[in-house]
């Protein structure tokens, strides 16, 4: 991997065991034309970060309003066909309404589109022919086709049935689905053709044949039965006769089995061929996983409807199906020529919770249960075809969590083949899974963290995968372009909170840096693969929209201007980002922000200043970085409690996203002690280097962030003097499947791992001052978690804790007056206790 040196910035190397602030002011929306190093220090680079802001003060209230008022950001952007303009959208004035605007690249001006328009505007996800002069899309469930070069648009829709999943044939044709159907039409003469139609149910039986004695007498004795039953036969014959012989007729069903869902399902680019994988149709809750909402529109109160726990998950298990359209034949491809497929790769976790029971466990070999990889951020489907149809590729995993598969298809041997295995005995990323075909080969490309950090690999189907990205930084977002010339991907090379966009060659592994923006960076190629759609923001700046030109060291022009007036003006104290060392990590500090006092002067002594450490939530989340925060709430309310003397840290402690495998898995079978751990260091840091009493340090956070402070006060009660746990996991066992046992594998195979993470069996611990808010109408970490606690709370006598509840308020907090409630309360619990 290949990159220049960086003259923009000074890239300092330093010692695992140094602490370094970063400090100075950001750069403008230019770019430098230099490179950085492509291998980064365990500690990185110094990086630019912004100046403090405004006159005005900010105030809880104006913190916690609706955040309008801080300017309403274009939405969901993306590019028009015609390359040249951006569609985007942007929320109403004080509501949740949102309309769309169009904006030229060239222009500084955006114009709102009309409803009776909207459907002329193309999609984010629309798909083009192969010469792209033609864009396909689906506009309110209809499917819609225009013409590049006239913009011509024809609607090959119109109904209420909708379609979806447009894609353009290389016969010509343009192909879409309709529920489980599959349809094309020939965009010259407007004939629509069924493809396939998949029926979740067993094939018909057809005309059955006297099976009982009794019947089978009623056949030989009564000639009206027996000539009734010959004439249906005959019928049935003649039907299939001429299904066979005739092409007008559509003659595509066929049966994946009763009793299944469908997990996904692709067409071949040809047309020739589907794959589709079932599984067993299931509820996602049972009878009794409800939870009660006590204002409701009809004074009663309504039994809401919410998933199971893990605790009640059961292992699931998908069937490959391959449909070979031409020839009318389905086959089910098994997963035994995937290597591991039976192994016990838990073996060692049964056995350590075996022996605590007294019991012996003897590891055997039994196929595991397989399915689709989940990814959650995923924009594509798990199921890839090659340019031409040729070739399939999926990507599966392993119900355990410990093993991730991309595989192709032997159709002549009716077989899956392995071409790449990522085991994990922690866990396997439910991120960082992008993978596709180049389009002039048969070659795979796809992310691994198989170095430690996500990477890019290609893979020849017969040959060795070859790595084109190395370091110690994660790569994610791939965009192949047409020519297989470049992978443009996204990247924290330089410091692992400043992501900016890069492409690598894949035929020599040489990449580039294409922005350097200082900042948060996400992009979108346009359609003709010549321009960027970038989403940049800074630490003290919300996201707009640039445009630049995709190459080397481009130059981006800011298309969007957003952000209020009354935002700029407020006197907002800038966070600074810091490394702090870490004495349980001898490979990687901690990095945090750290928001200093407004009167704060750098070597001050005497130890006397309060501080609070705040928690993100999540758990993989990255917050400690150069971008606009999603706490932008908590990044106005620490700027207050700075400019009132306080020191507040925000940590990415450890199995925070954006600092490789390690990091994240550092929490398996063990969450709530590497972060507490960490917050320890971090304490001890603002000791030795903000001037902060050890005695006077308060904590919160949210979800995640809400576990983490009940595991800090119930684990380590002398860390904090006080906590506040809002919206709080309280107890594992009772959260969802795909999230935890990830992370803490399944309560039946791994009770262990869910006492020592769960805060409900250290409740005893609590010593200092404890703050509990809880929204009731929560369909992601249920009341009842806090419920639960604060009843072990009362068994145990203790003193020291409240609980505030919110009657109408989901997860994530809605209303501006819940808001301001809830951080009332916590500026409350921190003035009285530190």
């Amino acid at each position: 991997m290949i990159f220049k040196s960086s003259t923009k910035k000074t890239l300092i190397a330093l010692a695992v065991a140094s602490s370094v602030m970063l400090s100075g002011c950001q750069s403008t929306a230019s770019t430098s034309t230099e490179q950085p190093q492509a291998t980064v220090a365990s500690v990185a680079s110094v990086v630019v970060t912004a100046a403090d802001t405004g006159t005005t003060a900010i105030t809880l209230e104006q913190a916690m309003a609706h955040p309008d008022w801080l300017g309403r950001q274009a939405e969901r952007a993306f590019w028009a066909a015609d390359s040249k303009t951006v569609v985007y959208a942007q929320k109403q004035q004080g509501n949740e309404l949102r309309d769309l605007y169009t904006q030229a690249v060239n222009s500084q001006a955006a114009s709102q589109v009309a409803l009776n328009k909207l459907h002329t505007l193309g999609a984010a996800n629309a798909v083009y022919s192969a010469d792209r002069t033609v864009q396909a899309y689906v506009f309110e469930g209809n499917v819609f086709v225009k013409n590049i070069n006239t913009g011509a648009i024809t609607q090959i829709t119109h109904d209420s049935a909708k379609q979806s999943k447009p894609q353009f044939l290389t016969d010509g044709n343009l192909a879409y689905r309709q529920g489980n159907a599959f349809y094309k039409v020939n965009l010259a003469t407007g004939l629509q053709t069924e493809i396939a139609n998949l029926h979740l149910s067993d094939a018909p039986e057809g005309i059955a044949e006297p099976a009982t004695y009794i019947a089978k007498e009623q056949h030989k004795l009564i000639d009206y039965i027996a000539l009734t039953h010959k004439n249906k036969k005959d019928k049935q014959a003649r039907k299939e006769q001429l299904n066979a012989e005739n092409s007008s007729i559509a003659n595509a069903q066929f049966y994946l089995g009763k009793g299944n869902e469908l997990a996904d399902v692709q067409l071949s680019p040809n047309g020739k061929a589907l794959v589709a994988v079932v599984k067993e149709s299931r509820s996602w809750r049972e009878d009794s996983d409800i939870m009660p909402n006590y204002i409701a529109d009809d004074a009663g109160v309504k039994a809401e409807k919410v998933r199971r726990r893990v605790a009640d998950e059961k292992p699931i298990t998908s069937e490959v199906i391959y449909i070979d359209l031409v020839e009318q034949k389905q086959t089910t491809l098994a997963f035994d020529t995937l290597p591991g497929f039976d192994e016990d790769v838990l073996a060692a976790v049964k056995k350590e919770n075996f022996a605590r029971d007294g019991k012996t466990y003897e590891s055997q070999k039994q196929p595991r249960a397989i399915n689709l990889m989940m990814d959650w951020g995923w924009d594509q489907s798990a199921i890839v075809w090659n340019k031409t149809g040729t070739q399939v590729a999926m990507m599966l995993e392993a119900w355990d969590n410990k093993d991730r598969w991309l595989a192709t298809v032997d159709v002549a041997n009716s077989k899956l083949v392995s071409q790449h295995r990522l085991h994990d005995d922690a866990w396997v990323n439910y991120a960082y899974n992008d993978f596709g075909w180049l389009n002039n080969s048969d070659t795979l490309y796809y992310l691994s963290e198989e170095t430690g950090y996500s990477h890019i690999y290609t893979k020849p189907l017969n040959g060795k995968a070859s790595q084109l990205t190395k370091g110690q930084f994660v790569v994610s977002n791939l965009t192949l372009t047409d020519d297989d010339s470049a992978i443009y991907y996204k990247a924290n090379v330089e410091h692992p909170g400043l992501y900016e966009i890069y492409r690598v060659d894949p035929a020599n592994a040489t990449s580039e840096q294409v922005t350097n923006l200082d900042g948060m960076t996400d992009y979108k190629l346009s359609p003709d693969q010549n321009k960027l759609l970038l989403t940049h923001s800074k630490i003290m700046a919300p996201p707009e929209l640039y445009v630049a030109d995709a190459k080397a060291n481009t130059t981006a022009t800011q298309l969007t201007h957003t952000v209020s007036d009354e935002f700029l003006a407020k006197q907002l104290i800038a966070p600074k980002i810091v490394a702090v060392p870490s004495s349980h990590n001898t490979e990687q500090p901690i990095y945090a922000k750290v928001y200093y006092p407004a009167d704060y002067v750098e070597g001050e002594s005497g130890k006397n200043r309060k501080a609070v450490i705040f928690n993100h939530g999540a758990g993989y989340l990255q917050n400690s970085h150069m971008g606009w925060s999603g706490y932008f709430r908590e990044f106005m309310f620490h700027s207050l409690l700075a400019s009132e003397g306080y020191v507040v840290m925000d940590m990415d402690y450890r199995a925070s996203k954006g600092y490789g495998r390690d990091w994240r898995t550092a929490i398996y079978r063990q969450m709530g002690t590497p972060e507490i751990q960490d917050l320890a260091d971090g304490v001890s840091w603002m000791a030795e280097n903000a001037n902060v009493d050890t005695g006077s340090v308060g904590t919160y956070g949210g979800s995640y962030g809400g576990f983490m402070t009940f595991m800090a006060l119930f684990t380590q009660p002398d860390l904090f003097q006080a906590g506040a746990a809002l919206r709080p996991v309280t107890d594992w066992a009772h959260y969802n499947g795909p999230y935890t046992s990830n992370i803490l594998n399944h309560p039946d195979v791994d009770p262990i791992a869910y006492e020592k993470s769960s805060p409900i069996y250290y409740a005893e611990g609590l010593k200092n001052r404890l703050l509990i808010n809880a929204p009731m109408v929560d369909n992601n970490v249920f009341f009842q978690d806090s419920v639960r606690l604060v009843q072990r709370l009362i068994e145990l006598e203790k003193e020291n804790f409240e609980t505030a509840i919110f009657p109408v308020e989901p997860h994530g907090f809605v209303q501006p007056s819940s808001w301001l409630d809830e951080y009332r309360r916590i500026y409350k619990l921190f003035k009285e206790t530190l």
